[in-house]
């Protein structure tokens, strides 16, 4: 089968640029494995319209509106592989699905990578929280802690501060803090805590304590952090798409990749990772893979 745009994701920023060419007529293809990062996350915030919902009912209601559009399908499983052709490209699937495309669209987020800490990934998205914006007033004034170290840590703390005054700065070993940064922080009251953590005391991803190796713990609300990540897929990277060095999908203003006729959009391209963020930048990659096959046949 062949497609005018397939669009590799199909969450929040994939939806949304199928939306953008489903309205420009265009015939177009989302394939989604169904695994969104967000998917232990109890609600969504930060996003007009549907502050407070489940991702999963604006997954639900944003796909029931994308695919009334006539020309936009869904298929179901995981892409493995694309390759290059001479009229764009193919993609194949886990099931060993096959299906042609003048223009890529890669929507395929991150995957974080979990610290070997126990409890840790069962409480992320929950109460282990990576975005102030997302998730900061609903622990509004209650104890909270910062999971990192460094400069990173310092600048986390200063964000998160905002939110609360009663914080705490785990930095999980040895503090790298510059003696500025310990004292710019002493004179706020925020403690650092230099004592290496096992695990993580929560009930259903809800936390109430931090436990340390010394068998001591400390009571804590949520807990803030940066984890690492790779891409959730390499194959963007197969066929030649550069990553910035965070190791992010380089992208243009356009949304267009390094490579032509692909394009990417939401968190695999950007540090900045929130829903409505994902949402602007697929519409926006939609629109420009559209007037990018207007000029091609026109």
């Amino acid at each position: 089968m062949s497609f005018d745009v397939i669009i590799v994701g199909g969450s929040y920023a994939g939806l949304s640029a199928a939306m953008a060419l489903g309205r420009s007529l265009r015939n177009v293809l989302i394939i989604d494995s169904g695994m969104p990062c967000n998917r232990q996350t109890p609600h969504s915030h930060n996003f007009i319209t549907h502050d407070g919902d489940t991702p999963k009912q604006i997954i639900e209601a944003a796909r029931q509106q994308v695919l009334a559009y006539k020309t936009v399908g869904l298929h179901n499983g995981l892409a493995t592989r694309a390759t290059r052709t001479n009229t764009g490209f193919v993609v194949e699937t886990e099931t060993g699905d096959s299906f042609n495309t003048r223009k890529l669209i890669f929507a395929t987020g991150i995957t974080d990578v979990m610290p070997a800490i126990d409890g840790f990934a069962a409480c992320w998205g929950i109460s282990m929280l990576h975005c102030p914006y997302c998730h900061g007033y609903e622990v509004r004034q209650q104890p909270l802690g910062i999971l990192a170290n460094g400069d990173i840590a310092f600048e986390f703390t200063k964000l998160i501060h905002h939110w609360s005054s009663n914080l705490v700065l785990f930095t999980h070993g040895k503090s790298a803090l510059t003696p500025d940064q310990t004292k710019n922080l002493a004179e706020r009251n925020i403690a650092v805590v230099e004592k290496e953590i096992t695990g993580i005391v929560h009930d259903k991803g809800y936390i109430s304590a931090i436990l340390f190796s010394d068998g001591s713990t400390h009571a804590v609300t949520a807990l803030f952090a940066r984890v690492a990540f790779h891409q959730h897929t390499t194959i963007p990277i197969t066929l030649g798409c550069a990553l910035n060095e965070q190791g992010f999908i380089q992208v243009d203003d356009f949304q267009r990749t390094t490579v032509p006729g692909i394009y990417a959009a939401g968190d695999n391209t950007t540090m900045f990772r929130s829903v409505a963020g994902a949402v602007a930048a697929g519409n926006k990659a939609g629109a420009m893979v559209n007037k990018e096959l207007i000029d091609e046949d026109f």
